[in-house]
């Protein structure tokens, strides 16, 4: 079977976290910050700060932007359920915009009309590795003094360019940028997060928030000489990151370039493979936008049958996942309160304002990509793909 992912960890990782266990410091400590330190330096950005997932992260950055109860915050539907629910964690009201076919990101020409009185934020999603149009869509946020998060989960050493240089998803381009390292991600902690951002206040207020906002952290208790009683003086939440999967996020951030660089190679090489196959289209790259290729996401013709490709490609040894979800399909959104970007009373799948997102998560699929893969495996994911494809054209006529 070849799986849809492999996480690239070797030795180096498990002695790093043995090192960890061994030192008797476990939990939230000196290697969480050499993390955050080596995390920095590499996006570009002034500050990092580690929590224990991505869903945490969103939550905390929302948080400190001054996202409240009752408020809008514009984000997309087609997108992993934590998006949305980090939204209603707030208190908030997602309101989903459509995306754009091709590159599978949020269409930035229908947030102005998706904004309201209400408006708190906007939280782009880096979609599957892919950059967004941060430069559209921050020029938007900034001319309505709103604050621009970024849902960068699966964005890892994913580059755009901004005024003519190539520069790291992280740097920030927003306010603050939202990273996962969960083992279907590029690097893994096991599972994990990191919140990136240029604002020093902001980034006090989440090292705050995220260990109960105690008022002096245990590192400065620890090594203290004389006896310290800490405090707490607003309302915080336990989202810290283990010294033990920092430990493991340390060595690596080490492979990252090298595992980016092969990634790259294999998505190019899909992009070969496929390119003839009459039917399908693959994911479009703006040219200025580097992906990590966290993803590689085949879309299929209209109506046809996904669940029988899957199938097909399962019984002969290939994994696969379908489409990227939309949140507003999802039995948990029928209950919770949610509007999109052009009706306020469409509040139902199927819905009109939509229909990108939705064809999206029905037409597309993704197959196997990680940095262990040969070139036979790809050419059996290439093969099984192509018969699967025949086969259910072949029923369907």
């Amino acid at each position: 079977m070849i799986p849809i992912i492999v996480p690239q960890l070797g030795e180096a990782e498990a002695k790093a976290a043995q090192d960890s266990i061994l030192s008797g410091w476990v939990t939230q400590g000196p290697r969480t910050r050499q993390f955050e330190e080596a995390f920095a330096t590499y996006t570009g950005a002034r500050y990092s700060c580690a929590v224990s997932n991505c869903t945490a992260a969103l939550h905390l950055a929302l948080l400190v932007v001054g996202v409240k109860p009752g408020d809008e915050v514009i984000t997309v539907s087609h997108s992993f359920i934590a998006t949305a629910n980090a939204i209603r964690y707030c208190g908030a009201i997602p309101v989903f915009v459509d995306i754009e076919p091709d590159t599978f990101n949020i269409d930035q020409s229908k947030i102005e009309a998706a904004l309201s009185p209400l408006t708190s934020a906007i939280l782009c999603v880096h979609q599957i590795g892919m950059p967004c149009d941060i430069e559209t869509i921050l020029g938007i946020a900034r001319r309505r003094g709103l604050p621009l998060v970024e849902d960068a989960a699966c964005a890892i050493g994913s580059e755009i360019k901004m005024n003519g240089k190539w520069e790291k998803i992280g740097k920030p381009h927003g306010d603050i940028a939202c990273f996962s390292f969960h083992p279907r991600k590029i690097i893994t902690t096991g599972d994990g997060g990191m919140l990136t951002t240029n604002n020093k206040d902001y980034d006090n207020a989440l090292k705050l928030l995220r260990q109960h906002a105690m008022s002096v952290v245990d590192t400065v208790r620890h090594s203290s000489q004389q006896i310290i009683f800490e405090s707490y003086p607003t309302l915080g939440f336990n989202y810290r990151m283990t010294d033990i999967q920092a430990a493991v996020g340390i060595e690596q951030l080490k492979r990252l370039p090298d595992i980016l660089e092969k990634r790259r190679q294999l998505a190019a090489r899909y992009h070969k493979l496929l390119a003839e196959i009459r039917g399908l289209s693959l994911q479009r790259s703006p040219e200025w936008a580097r992906s990590n290729w966290q993803s590689f996401c085949v879309r299929l013709p209209p109506k046809c049958d996904q669940v029988g490709i899957m199938q097909r490609m399962l019984d002969l040894g290939v994994s696969t996942r379908r489409g990227i979800m939309c949140a507003h399909r999802e039995p948990a959104y029928a209950t919770q309160p949610w509007r999109c970007g052009g009706d306020l009373s469409c509040k139902t799948s199927g819905c009109a304002c939509l229909t990108v997102s939705e064809c999206a998560q029905d037409e597309c699929i993704l197959l196997p990509l990680y940095g262990q893969m040969s070139e036979t495996d790809q050419d059996t994911v290439v093969a099984a793909l192509i018969a699967a494809f025949a086969e259910v054209r072949n029923d369907s006529q």
